[in-house]
């Protein structure tokens, strides 16, 4: 059987990468039409079916996602989702199924430029474009990303493990991002999420995908900004990585 997948997983992956490209061209010009109108809700439902329909690629592969939410999260007001990270399909998945909550993402900076649809987004977004490498460039990127969306009740998606795990297992939380998001938005809702198996769509690398894997996206109990920060890190850690099956 595992044979056979792998031998499916070729020519599967090929019209996976095919479709995954067309989407990302065709939703280009919308996004730009979006902006240059002035119209910030516009451009926020151009991207979140632009991923709707990078989900909708996966099925190619055999993919299926499950979404299990049962927390009563408050509307109209700021979020950080918290969230372990395991391959690039965490993002499509959070914007789509939490779309509700107006996504906004911390990426690398190398990711702003070069890449139809996701750049853009990236860019003229609302999104915060960090360099890891350079604290005096992300610090501040970071703090006015935290005003910003405390300010428009937005919700902060950053996963601070900062790489992807390469085998599901999650890696240490890295406490300076989460500290400055906390510091300039304390009113904010941390919502921990978890994630399972994405991480095996590109178990051999970019290519070829994997096949036939269940997605999910768990949703746990949200938490109060604190003072104790380090307490509250370990308390998120613990949430999110204690659902992590690998």
């Amino acid at each position: 059987m595992k044979l056979i997948k792998k031998v499916l997983s070729y020519p599967l992956s090929i019209l996976f990468y095919i479709f995954f490209g067309l989407t990302l061209v065709i939703f280009h010009p919308p996004q730009w039409i979006a902006f240059k109108l002035g119209s910030p809700a516009a451009h926020r439902k151009v991207v979140d079916y632009m991923n709707l329909c990078l989900l909708g690629c996966l099925l190619i592969l055999g993919v299926r996602f499950s979404y299990r939410n049962k927390q009563n999260l408050p509307k109209n007001t700021a979020k950080i989702i918290v969230s372990n990270h395991q391959s690039m399909f965490d993002i499509p998945m959070i914007i789509w199924f939490m779309r509700r909550h107006k996504t906004k993402f911390i990426s690398k900076i190398e990711l702003g430029k070069g890449i139809p649809s996701i750049s853009f987004n990236l860019k003229h977004g609302g999104n915060a474009l960090i360099d890891r490498k350079n604290p005096k460039q992300s610090i501040p990127v970071l703090s006015k990303f935290a005003k910003f969306i405390s300010e428009n009740k937005f919700a902060a998606v950053i996963f601070p493990e900062g790489t992807r795990s390469r085998d599901g297992a999650p890696k240490k939380f890295a406490s300076t991002g989460l500290k400055i998001l906390f510091k300039n938005a304390p009113e904010a809702v941390v919502v921990p999420v978890t994630i399972n198996n994405s991480w095996k769509l590109v178990r051999f690398g970019n290519f070829p995908m994997g096949i036939g894997i269940h997605l999910t996206l768990d949703v746990h109990e949200p938490l109060s900004v604190s003072k104790d920060t380090d307490s509250l890190i370990e308390t998120i850690e613990q949430r999110v990585t204690q659902a992590v099956r690998t």
